[in-house]
C-alpha cells in the first residue's frame, strides 16, 4: 500500500494561526499537511516562519485560528498523551541522575515507577548508547549526550506522536551530524510518526521521508518534497548527487523565493 491511499495519521486542513489579530500578526496561514504513520517529516523555513507553531498545534498546546489539526480524525483540542516533545535543550532536572531523569515524566503523571518501567528506561538508554551513563549526573555528560537522554525521556511513555523542535541547534556540527545518525538509528528500533523542526537543510533531507518548506512569515507550504534516497542512511547518502540535488531545491525555495512565486 502506498502513503497516498493510507489513512493520514496527523492531518492539518487550511491551518492558520495569528497571535495578535487586532495587529493582523499571521504567524502560518493555509497550511495542508498530511503526515502518516510512522512517517519522518522534517519542516524547514525562514527564522519565524512558523515552524514552531505547527508543533505546537500538533502537540494540542495551540489551538489554531483558523482550519483544524486532527490525530486520526480526532480534531487536536488539547495536550495530547501519546505525543512525546523534544525540545531545543533537554532541561534535564539537575540533581537527578541519568536514569531518573529518564523515569521523571512517569513519576511525575502517575505518582510511581515500576520495575518493568526502569527496565525499559535502561533498554531504551542502551539503545541510545548510554547504557554506562544511566547512574551519571547530567553535568557529566556532553552536549549530544544530554539531547539523547532528552529523546530516551520522550520514547519513555512510548508515544505514538514525537514531535522535536529543532532539537540539535545547540550541538556543534560534528556531534549534530552524528546524533542524527542516532535518532535514525532509535527511530528504525522503535517507529514513531515525526514531526522533526530544523533550520538545517542537509539535515532534513538526510532524516525525513518528506520534507516541507515553508515561506517567509506568514509562513505557508512552498512545496512538499519526497525524499528518494534509501534507506538505511548514512554518511555516504550526504556525498550522493541527489542528496545534492534535493538540498539544492530547497535551497532555492528558502533563498530564491522569487523564482518559484
Amino acid at each position: 500500500m502506498t502513503k497516498a491511499s493510507e489513512r493520514a495519521f496527523v492531518r492539518m486542513e487550511q491551518v492558520g494561526h495569528c497571535y495578535d489579530p487586532a495587529a493582523g500578526n499571521m504567524a502560518v496561514q493555509q497550511i495542508d499537511l498530511e503526515i502518516h504513520r510512522h512517517e519522518f517529516v522534517a519542516v524547514v523555513g525562514p527564522s519565524g516562519c512558523g515552524k514552531s507553531t505547527l508543533l505546537r498545534m500538533v502537540a494540542g498546546l495551540l489551538i489554531p485560528s483558523a482550519g483544524k489539526v486532527s490525530v486520526f480524525d480526532r480534531q487536536v483540542t488539547e495536550p495530547r498523551d501519546d505525543v512525546g516533545i523534544v525540545f531545543q535543550k533537554p532541561t534535564l532536572l539537575p540533581w537527578l541522575t541519568v536514569r531518573d531523569n529518564v523515569l521523571f515524566p512517569l513519576k511525575h503523571k502517575y505518582g510511581l515507577v515500576t520495575a518493568a518501567d526502569k527496565v525499559r528506561a535502561e533498554e531504551l538508554l542502551a539503545m541510545a548508547g548510554l547504557a554506562q551513563f544511566s547512574a551519571r549526573m547530567p553535568d557529566e555528560l556532553s552536549g549530544g549526550m544530554q539531547q539523547r537522554v532528552g529523546i530516551v525521556r520522550a520514547l519513555l511513555l512510548n508515544p505514538d506522536i514525537l514531535l522535536m523542535d529543532e532539537p540539535f541547534s545547540a550541538l556543534d556540527a560534528m556531534t549534530r551530524e552524528q546524533i542524527g545518525f542516532d535518532l535514525l538509528d532509535i527511530w528504525t528500533g522503535h517507529p514513531k510518526t515525526v514531526l522533526f523542526i530544523t533550520h538545517s537543510i542537509s539535515e532534513a533531507v538526510l532524516l525525513a521521508d518528506r520534507v516541507l518548506v515553508m515561506s517567509q512569515r506568514p509562513g505557508t507550504v512552498l512545496d512538499l518534497i519526497e525524499i528518494d534516497i534509501p534507506r538505511p542512511r548514512s554518511s555516504a547518502t550526504i556525498n550522493s548527487p541527489r542528496f545534492a540535488e534535493l538540498t539544492a531545491r530547497i535551497r532555492k525555495h528558502i533563498y530564491e523565493p522569487e523564482v518559484h512565486a
